[in-house]
């Protein structure tokens, strides 16, 4: 064939197309690659902090338990603490295993902690308004509807106490001074 020749570089652009495409599939199939390799990357990250949204529910419950009586308020804080230790350390744990896995799996890991430390705040909110209501709603009125009791007791024993005993004597030994 001649350089001249028309066809000579139809030829040759055909060619060229063709190995682009080639390339073209080339690089399709290594996003492909890329892409499995990070979808399963996130499931084992999603696997692996399953247990510590576990524990984020078993503390959630026990947090409404704490509104329930604020005499278990206590208790239940000084639980919850532990149980808030324990997390703390296991999502150091988690945190550290999951940055040797991917560099962009720590930023998923980062937003669980966050998310552990919203929900504790806005648990520790939640008793703080249950006491508070609880006090306003119930002890105030309480004491209140105790003191109207003991007056109204106290007027009922007046009003039906028996009357008193009259002195049908006179004492002449006595006398009466006036001053």
């Amino acid at each position: 064939m001649n350089t001249t020749d028309p066809q000579f570089w139809m030829m040759i652009s055909s060619i060229v197309i063709a190995i682009c495409f080639i390339v073209m599939a080339i690089a399709l199939i290594a996003i492909a690659v890329t892409v499995k390799k990070v979808t399963a990357s996130a499931n084992r990250v999603e696997e692996r902090l399953e247990p510590l949204i576990d524990k984020l529910n078993v503390i959630s419950v026990q947090g409404k338990e704490i509104s329930v009586s604020f005499n278990e308020v206590t208790a239940n804080l000084s639980t919850a603490t532990r149980y808030l230790a324990e997390s703390t350390e296991l999502i150091k744990e988690e945190v550290s295993d999951l940055r040797h896995i991917v560099n962009s799996t720590a930023l998923t890991a980062r937003d669980k902690v966050e998310l552990v430390s919203k929900t504790i705040d806005r648990t520790q909110m939640q008793v703080t308004s249950t006491t508070d209501f609880v006090q306003e709603k119930i002890v105030q009125p309480a004491r209140e509807i105790a003191a109207v009791m003991a007056g109204v007791k106290k007027g009922l024993e007046v009003l039906f106490a028996p009357p008193p005993k009259q002195i049908d004597r006179v004492y002449v030994e006595e006398e009466m001074f006036i001053g």
